[in-house]
């Protein structure tokens, strides 16, 4: 008999385990499949979830909340990441996850729905290591789970009509966080810049406590509007989160960041951290003198 019901949908699996198979040959690789598996049913079972099915290295399972489902999620990316005999492969073993929040039909044992495809097809959105999910499944969050995600991008998913936010859940912040002594975070507290200041053709726009983000690309609704053939409409954002400043890229062509050193960092859909000061490109590396290029400050 079929029941209707909202659940967290949650599938995992492990990236390139064709490779895998190819670099460690059939029992090897077999071997660092199962242990994935095996990994990913405990956590969910830890975690009040239950496991639908396993496909090969893949694993589809619900939850009541969807706190319970990225609770379990990072769990399952915690214990691959520091499993000794995963860690000591030539290649190592990673898993991805997608999840979402939604409406499914409860039938023999099995999930049918569109949550379900979308819960899928959040999976092949991620990359190795990620947890990604939607807005759905962000707004069913606990306050303290909804500080750890971000948005990366938007992606229009096979059988939608219209693009679809893709959020990132930031597990492994935490889990550096509650590991380190409180001596060691007092020391890093003091150390950690307070304020970022971003300059752009003669104004100014500061991230600190009071305000935590700033949009860029060349649509008019962004804080900092720079037009261009290789931006985007919504090229990046700059986002202050535990005295930590964090450049996330959505564009198509991707940011530059340079030191004052001459160092030089690319990101396309993905982020990295605003350290010191330098200078900000978009789609291009970015000329001192240019009038594209937009400058940062961080200050204790």
């Amino acid at each position: 008999m079929a029941t209707d019901t909202e659940l967290a949908i949650l599938f995992a699996d492990v990236v390139g385990s064709t490779q895998l198979y190819e670099a460690l040959g059939d029992t090897r690789a077999r071997e660092m499949v199962g242990i994935c598996v095996d990994i990913m049913r405990t956590a969910t079972e830890q975690h009040a979830g239950t496991v639908i099915k396993t496909m090969g290295d893949e694993i589809m399972a619900t939850f009541a909340t969807a706190d319970d489902a990225v609770n379990a999620a990072s769990e399952m990316q915690r214990a691959i990441a520091r499993h000794p005999v995963l860690q000591n492969e030539t290649k190592h073993v990673a898993i991805r996850i997608g999840c979402h929040f939604g409406p499914v039909v409860l039938e023999s044992r099995d999930v049918f729905g569109g949550a379900v495809h979308t819960a899928n097809r959040m999976t092949s959105q991620a990359k190795a290591g990620q947890i990604i999910t939607t807005l759905t499944m962000v707004e069913k969050l606990s306050s303290a789970w909804r500080e750890a995600v971000r948005q990366i991008d938007v992606a229009t998913l096979k059988g939608r009509s219209h693009e679809v936010a893709l959020f990132e859940v930031l597990w492994q912040t935490e889990d550096i966080t509650s590991m380190l002594p409180a001596i060691s975070l007092a020391r890093r507290e003091q150390h950690r810049p307070r304020r970022l200041l971003l300059r752009y053709q003669g104004e100014e726009i500061v991230l600190d406590e009071h305000r935590t983000n700033v949009t860029i690309g060349r649509a008019d609704d962004n804080d900092i509007i720079v037009k261009g053939n290789l931006i985007s409409r919504l090229h990046a954002r700059i986002e202050a989160s535990r005295a930590r400043f964090v450049l996330v890229d959505q564009s198509t062509n991707g940011t530059f960041v340079c030191g004052v050193h001459g160092e030089e960092q690319f990101v396309r859909r993905d982020s990295l951290p605003i350290l010191g000061e330098g200078l900000i490109g978009l789609g291009r590396a970015p000329e001192r003198d240019a009038p594209q290029t937009i400058r940062f400050v961080c200050e204790e």
